[in-house]
């Protein structure tokens, strides 16, 4: 099983970005699918999540209302567009996949997860 992350770079304060995160290996149909991130010298946290069929959605704080998750069951992918990136938001960031539904966020908040991907880097400059 695999979660590749895709899409980091470098990017201008204010500007946007597209995560992609790409299943291969099962189907995680039936997987709340999420991203965390980590900043150099700082530990891993949690950035959003998405249940299997989308009708539940959870932020972060510092991320809500610039980024959005999405999800696209059929070709076993999530999405992170982020959007008003700020310097702070410089981390590397993963995807990952935990099996269930709602009733697992608030344990994949804490960072636990099945699969996890490789990660991506986001470098934002001020």
């Amino acid at each position: 099983v695999q979660l590749q992350a895709s899409g980091g770079g470098l990017v201008q304060a204010g500007g946007s970005l597209r995560l992609s995160c790409a299943a291969s290996g099962r189907t995680f149909s039936s997987y709340v699918l999420g991203w965390f991130r980590q900043a150099p010298g700082k530990e891993r946290e949690f950035v959003s999540a998405i249940t299997w069929n989308g009708d539940r959605i959870y932020y972060a704080d510092f991320v809500k209302g610039r980024f959005t998750i999405s999800r696209d069951n059929a070709k076993n992918s999530v999405y992170l567009q982020m959007n008003s990136l700020r310097p702070d938001d410089t981390a590397v960031y993963y995807c990952a996949a935990r099996e269930g539904a709602d009733w697992v966020i608030p344990s994949m908040t804490t960072g636990r997860a099945d699969y996890w991907g490789q990660g991506t880097q986001v470098t934002v400059s001020s």
